[in-house]
């Protein structure tokens, strides 16, 4: 199947999903990153503008990421919020520290994408929307996304593409070039980029799921970025059934 009729079946996907659950609205949270525009620009074609809502929820992020998300509404035209979260987030944090307890980084990191997710549903929730997730195929293999943050979602439009096939398709609905080719990043504290992080390519990442050669590096970042993810995807542990007399 080509890529470009890959998209058509998400849109159909798409329009049938928000119908079968009886739901209003499909809510975005919009980073200004290529995957989240990729989604808001799938899911306005497949149901329409009345039909989506873009949240941007800054937390101590780069200016430049709120921007890029307005580009992005503003090219296709898109109904959107801006809600800061940041006084959630410090107001959690001091509540900690008032206790003589320092978050971790990668903890305040997740605090601050768990915030957004609230944010989202709240909203989600008020006006009978689902949330739309925005993690690729490369993202979901490794765990590349916060537990009950990003990785919750109601639906997951593009996790089928790895991250040549999301600029591939986001190049083709007309997201803005200057989106397409951003380095990317969460945006979770300064300098941080998603390859510098997992410690891969995503060029290395996407070669490995597609079975194509990669370093024995690579392979064995990915094979245990994958092991130690696991948790992510699977469900919730529980104990043996318990058997009433």
């Amino acid at each position: 199947m080509k890529l470009s009729e890959y998209l058509l079946e998400i849109k159909t996907f798409l329009q049938k999903f928000l119908q079968e659950s009886h739901q209003k609205t499909y809510v975005l949270g919009l980073s200004g990153g290529i995957d989240s525009s990729l989604v808001a620009a799938l899911t306005k074609e497949a149901v329409g503008k009345d039909k989506l809502m873009c949240l941007m929820i800054p937390i101590e992020s780069d200016p430049r990421d709120l921007r890029d998300a307005l580009l992005l509404v503003r090219k296709f035209k898109i109904k959107y919020l801006i809600i800061d979260g940041s006084e959630s987030f410090h107001s959690t944090v001091k509540r900690f520290e008032e206790q003589s307890i320092t978050l971790s980084q990668e903890a305040q990191s997740n605090l601050k994408v768990r915030i957004r997710m609230t944010i989202l549903y709240a909203y989600a929730q008020t006006y009978q929307g689902l949330v739309l997730g925005t993690d690729n195929l490369d993202e979901r293999y490794t765990g590349y996304f916060t537990k009950y943050g990003d990785g919750a979602a109601d639906v997951l439009p593009i996790v089928y593409l790895n991250k040549k096939e999301v600029k591939e398709a986001a190049q083709l609905l007309g997201v803005p070039t200057s989106l397409i080719d951003k380095v990317p990043s969460a945006g979770l504290f300064q300098g941080q980029t998603d390859e510098k992080e997992m410690g891969i390519t995503y060029d290395e990442l996407d070669n490995y799921l597609l079975g194509k050669d990669v370093s024995n590096k690579a392979k064995k970042r990915i094979e245990e970025l994958h092991f130690l993810s696991r948790h992510k995807r699977e469900a919730i542990p529980t104990p043996i059934e318990f058997k009433r007399d």
